[in-house]
């Protein structure tokens, strides 16, 4: 499925559904999304998950069927694996990771980004998967109390590792890049928005400049574009809710970059 996401093409959920285990996903917009989607009568959002750390439509389901997807794209894209779903939560069982690894080793003309919070599983099971190059594996970090998720990506072979700071709900002390080729900036959106302080951003930008790791910022989320003027009006009130257009922002924080040796995304 095509996507507005800016930096990937195409999404693919051979799994779908999930469970919030920390606090970059109390505002889980998949969720909100899979609940629409089981309104609509989607047959693939029809698997209700625990209400605790769940949601209507969102209970961890594998569709088989959707594994030969991308054997049937022609064109070479860019694939954000798993947009609705964690390929790695407990109950993904670990035949089926196997299985979409090798679809994405069968099918080199496309590039994979695969994220996950379960950053621990990823490391367990890191030396059972098949890496090919068109791999890329990357974490979520929201604050400090997640930063055990990039020592984890340290330790496994994708060809590119990334950080997803998405929402970033807090400064970023002493974040480490020696083992990350790509970082992803972003603060929140939508419904309760946390607010993400540009300063926040600012200071990740420069870590990255300064290791040589490029740096992709997405937004700088709800609160930012509510609280912000330009031309005399609100950002948001300037048709830009999340604050991802670049030319509002502070110059030193329009910055778009990707992995080196890689091909940006159209």
């Amino acid at each position: 499925m095509s996507t507005g996401i800016q930096w990937t093409q195409e999404t693919w959920n051979p799994t779908t559904g999930c469970d919030r285990i920390s606090k970059g996903c109390d505002n889980c917009y998949a969720l909100k999304m899979a609940k629409r989607l089981k309104g609509m009568g989607q047959a693939k959002y029809q698997n209700d998950g625990d209400p605790r750390t769940s949601g209507p439509g969102f209970g961890l389901t594998v569709h088989d069927d959707a594994l030969t997807l991308p054997y049937r794209w022609r064109k070479p894209r860019t694939v954000f694996v798993n947009s609705m779903s964690d390929l790695f939560h407990a109950r993904v069982p670990k035949d089926f990771i196997r299985r979409v690894f090798t679809v994405m080793a069968d099918t080199p003309q496309h590039t994979y980004q695969v994220l996950t919070k379960r950053s621990t599983r990823l490391r367990r099971i890191a030396h059972e998967l098949e890496w090919p190059p068109n791999v890329w594996m990357g974490v979520s970090v929201e604050d400090d109390t997640q930063m055990h998720r990039v020592d984890d990506l340290g330790e496994v072979p994708a060809a590119v590792r990334f950080l997803s700071l998405e929402p970033l709900l807090a400064p970023l002390h002493g974040l480490e890049l020696a083992s990350v080729d790509w970082a992803i900036v972003g603060g929140e959106s939508g419904g309760g928005a946390r607010p993400m302080r540009i300063e926040w951003a600012r200071n990740i930008v420069t870590l990255c400049q300064d290791a040589n790791v490029p740096v992709f910022v997405k937004q700088l989320g709800s609160v930012w574009a509510s609280d912000c003027f330009w031309g005399g009006q609100r950002v948001a009130a300037q048709g830009d809710p999340k604050g991802g257009d670049p030319k509002y922002w502070p110059s030193d924080l329009r910055v778009r970059e990707f992995p080196h040796a890689t091909t940006e995304v159209a």
